[in-house]
C-alpha cells in the first residue's frame, strides 16, 4: 500500500510540476499546487454534482429517515452532499501531500482543522446554494459553480494558515 501510496503521490507531483513553468512569475510553487490540486477535485466535484442532479436523485426530493429523525433534501441539495462525501477525503489527500507537505502538526490534527474548515464550507456552500436557486432562481449546477468561485480564496487561506500550518521560518 506504502508503495502505491508513494507512485500515486510521484505521478501527481511530476504532472503538476511540469505545467508550473509558464506560472513560475505569476505565484509561487504551493500556489500552482494548490490551484491545479484544487482545480481538479474542483472538476471532479462540479461533474460528481451534475450526475447525481440529474441521474442519480433525478431532480426530485430525496427523503431520508434516520432513527426518528425523517428529511426531505432538495435534489441539489441531496447532489451536493453527495458530492462533498466523495470530494473532501481527495481534497484531504492532495492537500496533504501535495500542497502541504512540510506542514509541521500531526495528521490528526491535519484531518481534523480541514474537517473543520470543510463543515464551515459545507455550511457555507448549502446556505449559498439554497440562495442562489431557491430564491434567485438560477439553475443548480450555475449556482454551484458560482458558490466554488465564492469558496476558493477563503478556502486556501484556512487550510494553508490553519489546517497544514508551517513553521515560521518554513512559510517565507
Amino acid at each position: 500500500m506504502n508503495k502505491l501510496h508513494v507512485w500515486i503521490k510521484d505521478k501527481i507531483f511530476s504532472v503538476v510540476d511540469f505545467f508550473y513553468p509558464p506560472f513560475k512569475k505569476l505565484m509561487p510553487l504551493q500556489t500552482f499546487r494548490y490551484a491545479a490540486c484544487g482545480g481538479a477535485n474542483l472538476l471532479l466535484s462540479l461533474s460528481l454534482f451534475f450526475i447525481f442532479f440529474h441521474y442519480v436523485v433525478s431532480q426530485k426530493n430525496v427523503p431520508v429517515h434516520f432513527l426518528f429523525f425523517s428529511f426531505v433534501f432538495s435534489p441539489h441539495i441531496a447532489a451536493f452532499i453527495l458530492s462533498f462525501l466523495i470530494c473532501t477525503p481527495i481534497g484531504f489527500y492532495l492537500s496533504m501531500y501535495v500542497v502541504f507537505p512540510g506542514s509541521h502538526l500531526r495528521r490528526r490534527i491535519q484531518f481534523f482543522r480541514y474537517i473543520v474548515v470543510c463543515i464551515i464550507n459545507f455550511f457555507l456552500n448549502a446556505a449559498l446554494l439554497k440562495l442562489f436557486v431557491e430564491v434567485f432562481h438560477i439553475y443548480p449546477s450555475v449556482a454551484n459553480l458560482m458558490n466554488t468561485v465564492i469558496i476558493v480564496s477563503l478556502t486556501y487561506v484556512m487550510q494553508r494558515y490553519f489546517s497544514f500550518r508551517q513553521k515560521k521560518e518554513e512559510e517565507s
